[in-house]
């Protein structure tokens, strides 16, 4: 029907160029009968014009909206209970649709409930952690400036337990600047050939005096006979290994050990870091590269740290397209075992 109308609504239109072009060739014909030649070809172009247009439009609306209006009047009867055969493709293509675009809604909610889910829990630990350290300094300058200051035994201590807590602050903001530089790609990785053995030496040194105030010692499985050569990023590896050490002085007992050693995996070095110290559930393991997770919290205050090490630890690694892992045991201890491309 819609067809058949706009085919007769062409030929009224054209009906209608027509008369005006005849009108025209009449009034013109007195004036100039060069101008007669004229109207004659624009009329000619204007009809040719119009119909190749009506056909192509024709066309279109047969071949596209045709079938689409055809399947539209027939969804009623094909929909009745006496059609079954083409009833139940239909009806089996609609909830189809229906259901892929509900699991696409429901998976998209899910993902932005466990987004928001993770901002409270990262701005929650954001501000517990910065917290105890804004309080402390608070409170050391509120008692220098009530008098405190004069105090020779008082203001220079209070002054560097101010400082203190200001490293704290500063130790956090840098740390989470690096997950967020490492996460978003904006770290890039300088990779360079070195031994690994010279690099655990040197943190070994920078260790050495935390180690012996918790009566901890620090030494290789065994000492490899070569130099182990891995191609990675210097000063990012030597964050990672500091770390993994410092972890297992701060939670390891006295007069006890952490430990360095090395595997030759064919293409790879496995590195292992194992300590003697408290160790962990099994519960706790999957969690232990989390921001600021920590197993005894009170404990892990007293001894320092912002709870981003082994997380930043797990960034770097990956950053590597290298892997990680934890194994422990309460009362016995942890080792955390990584690997480097080996240096060709």
């Amino acid at each position: 029907m819609q067809i058949n109308s706009s085919r007769q609504l062409a030929y009224i239109i054209s009906a209608v160029l027509t008369f005006l072009a005849g009108f025209f060739i009449l009034f013109w014909y007195y004036i100039d009968a060069s101008l007669i030649w004229m109207l004659v070809i624009l009329l000619v172009f204007m009809t040719t014009s119009f119909l190749i247009l009506q056909y192509l439009l024709g066309k279109y609306i047969s071949d596209k909206i045709k079938p689409v209006y055809k399947t539209i009047l027939d969804l009623p009867a094909i929909l009745k209970k006496g059609d079954q055969e083409k009833k139940g493709p239909v009806l089996s293509a609609i909830r189809n649709d229906v259901e892929e675009w509900a699991q696409m809604q429901i998976r998209e909610i899910e993902r932005l409930k466990e987004l928001e889910k993770y901002r409270k829990e990262f701005v929650g630990n954001v501000s517990h952690e910065m917290k105890t350290p804004i309080f402390n300094i608070q409170g050391y300058v509120l008692t220098l400036l009530e008098g405190g200051i004069d105090d020779p035994k008082i203001n220079k201590l209070y002054l560097q337990r101010t400082e203190a807590s200001i490293n704290r602050m500063i130790s956090i903001v840098e740390d989470l600047e690096s997950i967020t530089k490492l996460e978003s790609g904006e770290l890039k990785l300088k990779f360079e050939k070195f031994d690994m053995v010279k690099l655990v030496e040197e943190v070994f040194d920078m260790e050495q005096m935390l180690a012996e105030e918790q009566g901890i010692t620090l030494s290789f499985s065994f000492r490899p006979e070569r130099p182990v050569y891995v191609r990675a990023d210097k000063k990012r590896v030597t964050e990672v290994i500091s770390n993994l050490i410092n972890n297992g002085i701060k939670y390891g007992r006295k007069k006890g050990f952490v430990k360095v050693g090395f595997y030759d995996m064919e293409e790879h070095f496995l590195i292992e870091v194992t300590d003697n110290g408290i160790g962990l559930e099994k519960k706790d393991l999957p969690r232990i590269f989390e921001r600021f997770f920590r197993v005894d919290k009170s404990r892990s205050r007293v001894q320092g740290g912002t709870g981003l090490g082994l997380s930043i630890v797990k960034h770097i690694i990956e950053a590597h397209n290298q892997t990680i892992n934890v194994k422990s045991t309460p009362d016995e201890g942890t080792t955390f075992a990584f690997t480097l491309e080996k240096a060709k």
